[in-house]
């Protein structure tokens, strides 16, 4: 396994060469059917109408931190905060960071409780999955978990929405990858929780001629500049159609 990523990373770098990174956020893009979350946020509306006020908990591990991006503010959350106060004004946006570098699914779900009560928030995007691939963590005890984590979090009155695993060379060469992919499907259609579609995002990106460089770092696993701004711009637009959908 060390080997395959290890070989993975060593072609990315080759590939990228000198290239610089390009940055036009014109190459940002996703299909709308891949976009749906599945939920209308009905809390989340109820707090717009009522309150004028959206206040999200972003739950989750070194994507979410923002980690190796240049600029703080282009971490996702940062980027989702911006996208929404721009789409709409009038309403208090507060976009909270809970992001934890190196952390699995079960630490996330033993802190959901104090997250939650410290800022009732209600909206929260739980990033997870990547680490639980890559860790080849149990199918079952990884639904067990993340179930669990949901279980408590709905019932503490927020809506939910899982962002799934990372289209990048580490995750690629893990073999059952999709397993946890359909694991995480799951449990938000049964929990009724938004499903954030990553995976199939940027493999999109992918297929469609965009290179690793172009939106991962050269560890072959986190997210780069432009990785993290286009996945703040479309979980925004996501998260507005959830809104305003019918």
């Amino acid at each position: 396994m060390k080997r395959t990523i290890a070989l993975l990373v060593a072609a990315l770098a080759l590939a990228m060469g000198g290239a610089a990174h390009a940055k036009s956020m014109t190459l940002c893009r996703a299909k709308p059917e891949v976009l749906a979350l599945g939920t209308t946020l009905p809390i989340s509306r109820k707090a717009i109408a009522e309150r004028k006020l959206l206040r999200i908990i972003a739950l989750g591990s070194s994507t979410t931190a923002g980690y190796g991006v240049s600029n703080p503010a282009f971490a996702y959350p940062t980027q989702l905060r911006i996208g929404l106060e721009k789409a709409l004004p009038g309403i208090d946006i507060e976009v909270i960071n809970r992001g934890i570098g190196g952390q699995d699914v079960e630490e996330m779900a033993a802190r959901m409780r104090s997250e939650m009560e410290d800022n009732p928030p209600s909206l929260v995007i739980w990033q997870t999955g990547t680490n639980a691939a890559i860790r080849h963590m149990p199918l079952d005890k990884f639904d067990k978990t993340l179930r669990g984590g949901l279980k408590l979090g709905t019932s503490l009155g927020a809506d939910f929405i899982l962002m799934n695993l990372q289209y990048v060379p580490a995750v690629v060469a893990v073999a059952d990858k999709e397993a946890y992919e359909k694991v995480m499907a799951g449990a938000a259609r049964d929990y009724s929780a938004g499903l954030f579609r990553r995976y199939d995002i940027m493999r999109g990106w992918y297929d469609d001629g965009m290179p690793y460089a172009q939106f991962v770092q050269l560890d072959g696993l986190h997210l780069n500049d432009f990785g993290q701004k286009c996945i703040g711009k479309l979980l925004t637009r996501s998260i507005l159609d959830a809104l305003t959908g019918p």
